[in-house]
């Protein structure tokens, strides 16, 4: 039996993979801002489930919720970084604060977290650390830069992870998950305050009072959370996870368009040494 330390339980992506746990028979940390959102998956498995209020921009809550795991469970075996938000607005219109705060959770939130557990999964050399991305981070649509690069960070810190901890027995994972049916492009979607005339017609549709998106998303959160399941459990665990059709499509397209590009301007990359 693992324990699992999951961010952002309240809803969507979260919600529905601590459920899959918690049904696969292993133990959940579930957390959430408002730990009563999640205090009914402690009720209906009390074995096995335990809900800790945490904000992953406050240090204190930070090391509160890893020491609580420890004292419930004895160890985390996998922490899930979900927690985070979208944010839409074209880059000239992006809000500085609001950036900030953006980063605060999407990325620095998820470092905090992984920084607080590694102690432990060092000293055991075992345990997996999942960080949720996007397909954003990818394909970075007008409109949705700030979130892109918060989730392109966090996968870049993944990979350096992913080398520094593997001889140690430790995974890392990045999900990229496209579109799924949860409160992502809804209630928890956020953008600036103002927009700009001159982006409404490539930032603009992103906007979410322009956005349909919302309840029509192909993915389904039961899926992926049996999903990103199989995946932590497998033997040659994958470094990238893709989940969905859209996403597998729009990795392959961004992927083959820098390859082209790369080989049409070869002759340039390469002239620029020494003696060329």
């Amino acid at each position: 039996m693992s324990t699992w330390l999951i961010t952002g339980c309240s809803t969507g992506l979260g919600r529905a993979l601590a459920e899959a746990v918690l049904d696969h028979g292993d133990n959940a940390v579930v957390t959430a801002r408002d730990v009563a959102n999640v205090e009914d998956l402690q009720e209906s498995h009390p074995d096995t489930a335990y809900a800790v209020e945490l904000d992953v921009t406050d240090p204190a809550q930070v090391t509160r919720a890893v020491e609580a795991a420890h004292e419930r469970f004895g160890s985390v075996d996998v922490l899930v970084n979900n927690a985070g938000y979208g944010y839409r607005a074209a880059v000239e219109e992006g809000d500085d604060s609001e950036v900030r705060h953006l980063f605060d959770t999407n990325l620095f939130g998820a470092i905090s977290m992984t920084k607080a557990v590694l102690p432990g999964m060092r000293g055991r050399r075992a345990g997996a650390i999942v960080n949720i991305s996007s397909i954003g981070a990818r394909v970075a649509p007008p409109g949705s830069g700030y979130y892109a690069a918060s989730k392109a960070a966090l996968e870049a810190v993944s990979a350096s992870l992913l080398k520094e901890v593997t001889p140690l027995g430790i995974k890392v994972m990045v999900v990229e998950p496209g579109g799924f049916r949860t409160d992502f492009a809804g209630r928890s979607l956020q953008q600036s305050p103002g927009s700009i005339a001159d982006y409404a017609e490539t930032a603009g549709p992103r906007r979410k009072e322009n956005d349909r998106v919302h309840g029509t998303q192909p993915g389904d959160p039961v899926r992926a959370a049996q999903a990103m399941i199989a995946a932590v459990e497998a033997a040659d665990s994958p470094f990238m996870l893709l989940l969905g059709q859209d996403s597998l499509d729009g990795f392959r397209a961004v992927a083959n368009g820098l390859s082209a590009e790369v080989d049409a301007w070869e002759h340039l990359t390469v002239g620029t040494g020494f003696g060329e």
